[in-house]
């Protein structure tokens, strides 16, 4: 794997974080948990929420695994388990080096980038597929010189536009999909004027802001080679698991994923991101415990959730404060509307970075190439504009 930019962009980052850990070790452990908190954000503010809400709102130990959509959380583990498959069969960056060496401009390359990010993120989830994009385009960067920064927002609205199409594009989506009860080609039937929307949106933004100055990737090196007996039996088995899923049977479909890649490539499966997991099943008892507050559910009441519009504004507004996962939990507590929360979410993973889990790792990649001052220069003009288009497509 050493040929894949994406293992090579993750070893030179360990190298560098090498004498840090070292200098951690020496540290106490208070000191240890707390810098291991503040690299965890968002599992710190969801602990601090949860200590607060127990202290305010007690509800007994027993009954806290009762608030886990624990169908959505083993969908998601599964879903990650392939993905990872998937990852190590390095079919992702070979498929982006064959792409790449046919462009010749940067307005080219930048549509290649953005149609590339997208259709990944339908199908392996936004961060999937900004952990395959990103360090490809990292590795072109040392080939010719690129606009990098201007790339990299490209591709973080892209991933977001993408995932908005299929329940496994990106957690909110997973969520809704099986809250709500409705099959798999019903729900991208839903949601695919809004993505169809977004991504011409976003195609036209591009090809605006990108030039078509010339590109010479001659020096692009061969791609590297890949797993095939790995990547065909994870299609396969991601059919099977898409399936099973589809028909709310989330715990037979995992066990049959652990079963099959605990064997043969066990790394899939140890090497997920099982804090991630942590985090969404967290999130489940925060925000269904801050729903059962009487002043949160006085407040949200009053907001007329029975109306579709209502809906759709409350999650795009919400997103903006909270994120879209988050915004998607708290608020199908009060509407069963699952179309229009799902279309209020999805636009509001643009605006503020924090709208989406996804912008943030983006430019998180991007290390010194990411200025946050231009990703809020264009994602929050995109976001009214998608803010618009969400409304109009919702009442057609």
């Amino acid at each position: 794997m050493s040929g894949d930019p994406l293992f090579d962009a993750r070893g030179a980052a360990a190298g560098d974080a090498q004498p840090m850990q070292e200098a951690a070790a020496r540290r106490s452990p208070w000191r240890r948990a707390a810098c291991w908190l503040r690299q965890e954000p968002i599992l710190t503010v969801l602990a601090v929420a949860f200590a607060l809400l127990q202290a305010v709102h007690p509800q007994p130990w027993r009954t806290l695994p009762a608030l886990v959509d624990w169908q959505t959380v083993l969908t998601l583990a599964g879903l990650l388990m392939l993905t990872k498959a998937v990852e190590y069969s390095g079919f992702l960056t070979w498929l982006a080096h064959r792409l790449v060496r046919r462009i010749r401009t940067e307005r080219g390359l930048a549509v290649l980038l953005v149609l590339l990010a997208a259709g990944l993120a339908t199908v392996l989830t936004n961060d999937v597929a900004l952990f395959a994009i990103v360090p490809l385009l990292l590795s072109l960067d040392r080939l010719t010189p690129l606009p990098v920064g201007r790339l990299i927002i490209l591709i973080a609205l892209a991933v977001n536009a993408g995932s908005i199409l299929t329940p496994l594009g990106n957690p909110q989506n997973l969520f809704l999909w099986q809250r709500g009860g409705a099959s798999f080609g019903t729900f991208v039937w839903a949601l695919a004027p809004l993505c169809a929307a977004l991504m011409t949106a976003l195609l036209v933004l591009t090809g605006l802001i990108c030039k078509a100055n010339r590109l010479d990737l001659s020096k692009d090196a061969a791609p590297p080679r890949t797993d095939r007996m790995l990547i065909a039996v994870t299609v396969l088995s991601f059919v099977g698991f898409v399936v099973l899923a589809d028909m709310h049977h989330a715990a037979l479909a995992l066990a049959l994923v652990v079963l099959i890649f605990g064997v043969w490539r066990r790394d899939a499966v140890l090497r997920i991101d099982w804090l991630l997991l942590l985090i969404f099943a967290l999130m489940f008892v925060v925000l269904r415990g801050a729903a059962a507050l009487p002043s949160v559910h006085h407040a949200l009441t009053h907001v007329d959730l029975s109306q579709p519009s209502h809906v759709y504004i409350a999650g795009a507004l919400l997103s903006q404060v909270i994120s879209n996962v988050p915004a998607a939990i708290m608020l199908a507590e009060f509407s069963g509307n699952w179309r229009a929360l799902a279309f209020g979410v999805s636009v509001g993973g643009f605006g503020i970075a924090l709208g989406s889990l996804a912008n943030l790792i983006a430019m998180r990649l991007a290390g010194a190439r990411g200025n946050w001052l231009h990703f809020h220069l264009v994602s929050l003009p995109f976001y009214l504009l998608a803010v618009v288009l969400g409304r109009l497509l919702l009442t057609s």
